[in-house]
């Protein structure tokens, strides 16, 4: 096992990361901003090193900073977490060839996956289902528009470099279709510096459903069941849970299956999610995108099939086995995950400021992974995740009522928060049916 580690990432997964590491031994090393220097994850590391001011590009995005970090606290491997540069195959590529340890995927299977339509190429040729759509970027609006009247309205206009809900419109014609094309291209070579655009049917009514990957030292993928991710605002996640409510065992079967080919087809290593999206009607799957990282959403798999993730993420990347044996994977019992952000619970507008106060919901079954304390400021110069509040029970329906009342306990002024959001979506009866969409926040608003 490593001995040191650079965590090369702030908030609420710095700290989860090294949680572990200092369980483990590991000589936990932290990188922030000048914005973030009374955080906990600085204070809770074992070594700590201001690599910049505020802004991410002169900070979490700074490589030549974090790998002077690195240097100067003798870090032996870097954990980039998610978000800021944990998907970018060049830093991947500096780390190792600066003779660090990569907590992560290798550098050719993110690139393979980071291209959508690279990846979605790439998946129906090892067999997992993909979307009716095109199988290169449409070269202008007249080949976009070609590319729908093909596939058949409604479409959705996709950045093929995107990610994280970003960079998606939906056209009902083909007058918006026009529309979006040039607002998506525009979008994305702003925010990806990549305009290229993939046309691909859209599902009006659809579910968000995705698969845990671990690619073990060994050569073999595993899948780690699916975690269900349709409550969804501006095709951004809200709520997690897994099992899905709308996976059958047949299904689950299917889908994780596919999920396994899609890590093999691209030799894949550590931690990885394929996301699908599911159309209940027909219980037919389709592949969205493979995140070549560790999401957001961990902890949901952690609770229900009893494994730390990150810690297998290091043991990947050592080269030892697993803590679990991988022809034994089942999952017991359901969690719930809360993204508790600083916005409105209305318009879920961003509304950061200063944690007057900060007290976290405690008792059986329940997990809080948050990135700030009382006397904290949350600014804006990034995310608004503030916590992600974790719930598990035996069935779905405990772990709904703990997440009922670990949402009332939460004590928490200052910011503008979602709480108020969440004890409103655990009474939708839509919500708690289990047959639900990704429309379901709309119809809510």
């Amino acid at each position: 096992m490593i001995e040191s580690l650079l965590v090369a990432n702030r908030g609420e997964i710095a700290r989860r990361i090294i949680r572990t590491a200092r369980r483990l031994g590991i000589r936990a090393i932290a990188v922030h901003s000048e914005a973030d220097a009374g955080l906990p994850f600085v204070l809770e590391a074992d070594e700590a090193v201001c690599v910049g001011p505020a802004n991410p590009a002169q900070s979490y995005r700074n490589v030549e900073a974090i790998l002077a970090a690195a240097k100067s606290t003798g870090a032996q491997a870097i954990h980039p977490g998610y978000g800021f540069l944990s998907e970018n195959a060049d830093f991947a590529r500096t780390v190792e060839a600066s003779g660090l340890v990569w907590i992560g995927p290798g550098a050719d299977a993110i690139t393979a996956m980071g291209d959508k339509i690279n990846a979605r190429n790439l998946m129906a040729a090892a067999g997992v289902p993909v979307a009716p759509g095109t199988t290169d970027p449409a070269a202008d609006l007249d080949a976009a528009v070609t590319a729908a009247a093909e596939i058949g309205y409604p479409v959705m206009v996709k950045a093929a470099a995107g990610g994280g809900g970003m960079g998606m419109g939906v056209a009902t014609d083909e007058a918006a279709l026009r529309t979006e094309y040039d607002k998506v291209r525009s979008f994305a070579e702003r925010m990806f510096g990549d305009g290229s655009v993939l046309i691909e049917r859209f599902f009006p009514r659809v579910r968000h459903v995705e698969v845990q990957i671990l690619g073990l030292a060994d050569g073999r993928v595993v899948a780690l069941g699916e975690r269900e991710c349709s409550v969804q605002r501006r095709n951004q996640k809200l709520v997690e849970e897994s099992p899905s409510p709308a996976v059958s065992p047949e299904l689950r079967e299917r889908i994780l299956a596919a999920a396994v080919r899609a890590g093999e087809a691209v030799s894949y290593r550590n931690a990885g999610t394929v996301e699908c999206l599911l159309d209940p009607s027909t219980q037919e799957f389709f592949f969205l995108e493979m995140n070549t990282r560790l999401q957001v959403e961990h902890p949901v798999t952690e609770l229900v099939y009893g494994v730390d993730l990150v810690e297998e993420q290091l043991r990947v990347a050592s080269g030892l086995a697993p803590t679990f044996d991988p022809d034994a994977l089942a999952p017991r019992g359901h969690a719930i995950e809360l993204r508790v952000n600083a916005e409105d619970p209305k318009r879920f507008l961003p509304g950061p400021g200063a944690i007057q106060t900060w007290v976290e919901p405690t008792g059986e079954g329940v997990r809080v992974d948050s990135g700030y304390v009382e006397g904290n400021i949350v600014t804006p110069f990034y995310d608004s995740l503030m916590a992600k509040l974790i719930v598990s029970g035996a069935t779905r329906a405990e772990a709904i009522e703990r997440a009922r009342a670990a949402v009332a306990a939460f004590d928490l002024t200052g910011p503008k928060n979602n709480l108020p959001f969440f004890a409103e979506l655990l009474e939708n009866e839509e919500f708690l049916s289990g047959d639900y969409d990704t429309a379901l926040v709309s119809r809510m608003r």
